[in-house]
């Protein structure tokens, strides 16, 4: 038996278990090798962050927001 899950912003999602003190905040998870935005919560799509974007490019925005 095979199952697929498809979760929406999964491991933006699975970082608010771990760190409750992030509920409601914008977030966004970067990928190890270049540090580009892999994932975001809904507070940061509503923000338009973009998926890919570096975080040199974004740095200066996420300062802003916390």
């Amino acid at each position: 038996m095979f199952a697929l899950v498809d979760v929406n912003s999964f491991y933006a999602s699975c970082e608010t278990v771990f760190r409750p003190d992030l509920r409601g905040k914008p977030v966004v998870v970067l990928s190890n090798n270049d540090g580009c935005v892999i994932a975001r919560s809904a507070e940061a799509k509503k923000l338009q962050v973009p998926m890919g974007a570096p975080y040199f490019k974004l740095k200066d925005e996420f300062r802003k927001h916390g």
